[in-house]
């Protein structure tokens, strides 16, 4: 018998889609914005198919120009793709981290993102100045690095690097790669008390690149972050560099009254 063609349906059917036609904000961006919540909730899920553009625009009464803006804005987001011979294809959600004191496993597991690891390195090595000086140990006395790429959908995510004081924890390299490092250390009765803790930007070295999939030059976002236990002591010293297209920290303001 011929082999039937197979249909596939189209998940943004089931979307709730509107548009005001009263309001200031573009319509495209009231599309794209809908669609970008979807994915983020998950109701879109990685790998799934959007209809064709003359569809959703019959369906939302918008010209496709308009449609295809927004499906454009998405893909300029990385948040969609467009492959030859399959249609637009949902690629991931950007992981949206709040800035607490919290492991990126942990983070990563809560919003149902499936993280990996692999240990690159988990070593002892001699303290350079800036880790000496964060951890409060002499310059040159031993400390324990651990480096890793975090994976979240099959994703290189963010490449970490950690400094522990020598000694502190038992540095498995198979319980690193099956858990987190704060997970691991509160495992062994350490309590995080608090934390120091800075955020940049700057441009993806060659190898941080191909580490993370991206080409040289991309946008990276920076974080170090120095964590104390409850008696003050240093007790982890983390750099750390996460994809921009990925990835971004989330900051709640208070106003002061």
């Amino acid at each position: 018998m011929p082999k039937q063609p197979r249909h596939e349906t189209d998940p943004s059917l089931s979307l709730q889609l509107s548009v005001d036609r009263t309001s200031p904000v573009p319509l495209y961006f009231q599309l794209s914005q809908q669609l970008e919540s979807a994915i983020e909730r998950g109701t879109l899920t990685p790998g799934s198919l959007l209809g064709n553009e003359i569809a959703l625009a019959g369906r939302l009464g918008l010209s496709r120009p308009t449609v295809r803006q927004a499906i454009q804005s998405l893909v300029d987001k990385g948040l969609l793709v467009r492959r030859r011979g399959v249609g637009t294809q949902v690629v991931h959600s950007q992981v949206r981290r709040p800035l607490e004191l919290s492991s990126l496993y942990d983070d990563l597991e809560a919003a149902g993102q499936r993280p990996a690891t692999v240990v690159l390195n988990n070593v002892v090595e001699p303290a350079s100045a800036e880790v000496a000086a964060a951890l409060g140990v002499p310059e040159g006395s031993d400390v324990q690095l651990i480096e890793r790429l975090r994976y979240a959908h099959g994703e290189p995510m963010a490449h970490l690097r950690n400094h522990l004081p020598a000694g502190l924890l038992d540095c498995d390299t198979e319980r690193l790669e099956s858990t987190g490092l704060y997970r691991m250390m509160r495992a062994s009765g350490i309590t995080l008390h608090s934390a120091r803790q800075s955020v940049g930007a700057r441009a993806a070295t060659a190898e941080e690149g191909e580490l993370l999939g991206e080409p040289a030059g991309a946008p990276l976002l920076t974080m170090e972050r120095a964590t104390f236990d409850d008696t003050g002591r240093a007790v982890e010293f983390g750099s750390h560099v996460y994809r921009a297209s990925r990835y971004a920290f989330e900051f709640q303001l208070l106003v002061r009254p």
